[in-house]
């Protein structure tokens, strides 16, 4: 059966179907060649997927996203930001990354961050004499941690195949996360200091604290909403609605720069932005439900082991596995299908979920500014009005610093555990 699903799903890949479809008919092939199942069975276990209240919050999280991204809450953010660090060598560029990371924090999408930062950043950097590429660059890659710094949908969407803790894996993610940003910011400071790129005017404490006042609506939000899931206060999908509400409130009637009449698109970019992931999980669902129906995932366990004997050469392999592939589709599919394929190995090898999650998640993360499927790329395309390569050159030396942090991820696992095991376990 593992060699029909393979070829079936490749095959189709190749030819162009949508993602979801091809799930759909290999499923289907599946079943009709090596079982005497009833295709009654699909439309059941499609169901059947989505039948778990945890989904409830991607849309909300998604609507979260939308909201303070056509509101004032990014703007305010940023300018927080630079009224703290924005005086320091390099320190506009050191803002831009500060402010993806705690946008990342708001929203849970890296679109969202890159869309909501990079329409002010982007300009700001440019005009302020730094390089233009290096802008886009930063910018484009740093909006990336949308998806490592919790709350993050990607994160949600693997829980949900693996059967693991969303909030382990929420504050798993939180090193990581820092991490990525801090590297990102030595190596702006290194720039900015050999090309001399300057700083901006620093302000008076009277102005800073102004502009703490403003902004400091929206740096509440995350305390809120992981603080209620640590707490016990909020269920992650309870805290995804709180997000909403919050964020309508604070943009409606603190800020009062979002529209009422506006709502409503809001509503439908997140409803079809929604239906999308959901469709696209439920597919996936329910191909793994064959998978594990036939014990594949045990014998794709017997087959690495017989071949492979450390833990740490399969994490490579993975990991390697997952960087191809994001050359050829889309990296979140991926690991939804090939997640719950590799569990039976990762429990030979003592391998933590909650570890596996984390390079996962940052494996996606290299997806979403790689081509062709590269999410980020294409949003900056569509901010700078710059061809897919001009964004892609600009993103290309981040890219070995994420590989250089996913390394130290994958071999130290303390770095994603410490805080889950330290205060969840």
């Amino acid at each position: 059966m593992l060699a029909t699903i393979v070829l079936c799903f490749f095959v189709l890949l190749i030819i162009g179907m949508p993602i979801a479809v091809l799930m759909v008919v290999t499923t289907t092939v599946a079943l009709l060649a090596h079982t005497s199942t009833s295709l009654l069975v699909l439309p059941q276990q499609l169901f059947n997927a989505l039948d778990n209240s945890l989904l409830l919050s991607i849309p909300f999280f998604i609507m979260a996203g939308s909201v303070m991204t056509e509101g004032a809450m990014a703007r305010r953010l940023i300018a927080v930001i630079n009224a703290l660090v924005g005086w320091y060598p390099g320190g506009l560029a050191i803002a831009a990354t500060l402010a993806c990371l705690f946008f990342a924090a708001l929203s849970g999408s890296s679109p969202a961050t890159v869309v909501a930062i990079g329409s002010v950043m982007i300009p700001a950097l440019i005009k302020a004499g730094y390089d233009e590429r290096f802008s886009i660059g930063l910018v484009t890659s740093a909006g990336s941690l949308g998806i490592v710094i919790p709350p993050s949908i990607p994160m949600i969407l693997y829980c949900m195949v693996m059967n693991a803790s969303v909030a382990e894996l929420f504050m798993a993610g939180i090193l990581p996360g820092f991490l990525i940003g801090g590297v990102f910011i030595f190596y702006t400071i290194f720039l900015a200091q050999r090309n001399q790129w300057g700083a901006t005017e620093k302000l008076s404490g009277r102005e800073i604290l102004r502009t703490l006042r403003e902004g400091i609506w929206g740096m509440i939000l995350p305390l809120i909403v992981l603080g209620g899931i640590y707490s016990g206060m909020f269920t992650p999908t309870e805290a995804a609605g709180v997000s909403v509400v919050y964020a309508l409130i604070v943009e409606i009637v603190i800020y009062r720069e979002l529209r009422i009449g506006s709502i409503p698109d809001v509503c439908r970019r997140s409803a079809i932005l929604s239906g999308c992931l959901l469709f696209i999980l439920a597919c996936a669902m329910t191909l793994i439900w064959v998978l594990t129906a036939q014990r594949l995932p045990h014998q794709v366990a017997d087959s690495i082991t017989a071949h492979v004997t450390n833990g740490w050469v399969f994490l490579i392999l993975v990991n390697i596995l997952f960087l191809l592939l994001g050359t050829v589709m889309d990296n979140v599919t991926a690991m939804l299908i090939l997640s719950p394929l590799f569990a039976e190995t990762l429990n030979r090898f003592g391998i933590d979920y909650i570890h596996y999650g984390i390079i996962m998640v940052m494996v996606i993360e290299f997806g979403f500014l790689t081509p062709p499927f590269g999410l980020n790329l294409f949003v900056a395309m569509g901010l700078t009005d710059k061809s897919l390569m001009e964004v892609s050159k600009g993103v290309f030396p981040f890219l070995f610093l994420l590989l250089l942090c996913l390394m130290l991820v994958t071999f130290i696992p303390s770095i994603s555990l410490f805080l889950p095991r330290t205060f969840l376990r």
